[in-house]
């Protein structure tokens, strides 16, 4: 799947957002694409992963296990486990640090995917990996549906993702007059801004 097929998905998804958005690293920006609405479909989920998964083969990576942070990576962290065949876990937020629960484990020198729906950042990607990293895994990739970065931003690991785009983010107190001329939206899971 190309970048324009996979754009696509997300258009027909009504999952790319135009105007004006406050993102969850806290930056702003004119672009948003909602990964949860995209992949609330099983099917284009699986089509989106299979693509994803396809890239990532092609780099000649091996992967033993995928591990994704919650919540934005749970599903596609799963989807990207069952194409690659391996098993996957989620990290979650306890006391503002991500952890692995539930049972879950990372062996030793596990070849790890870390998977993310959207990397804008980078934070919780670093944040996942360094709990990775802790457990004695290997993070060899990491991957992402949405690098917003362009490509730029540095996670510790080479990022494959579906899509890449550079779309602008800005400070609050540094926005472009055509954003800070409309309210903010926060699309994810705390709707409007208040």
């Amino acid at each position: 799947m190309d970048q324009k097929s996979a754009l696509d998905e997300f258009r027909s998804a009504d999952a790319l957002l135009e105007g004006h958005f406050k993102l969850s690293s806290g930056l702003h920006s004119s672009v948003y694409l909602q990964c949860a609405r995209v992949l609330m479909d099983p099917s284009r989920a699986m089509r989106l992963c299979a693509g994803l998964a396809h890239k990532l083969k092609a780099t000649g990576v091996d992967i033993e296990l995928v591990v994704s942070p919650a919540m934005g990576g749970v599903i596609v962290g799963y989807e990207m486990a069952r194409q690659l065949g391996v098993q996957g876990v989620f990290t979650e937020r306890v006391n503002g640090a991500l952890e692995l629960r539930r049972g879950f484990e990372i062996t030793k020198g596990a070849k790890v995917l870390m998977m993310e729906d959207v990397i804008t950042t980078g934070l919780s990607s670093r944040e996942c990996i360094t709990t990775i990293n802790e457990w004695g895994g290997d993070v060899v990739a990491a991957g992402a549906l949405v690098d917003r970065s362009g490509g730029k931003v540095d996670v510790g690991a080479p990022i494959t993702a579906l899509i890449t785009i550079d779309a602008p983010t800005y400070d609050s107190d540094n926005l472009p007059p055509e954003l800070a001329a409309i309210p903010a939206v926060k699309p994810g899971s705390r709707g409007l801004l208040k």
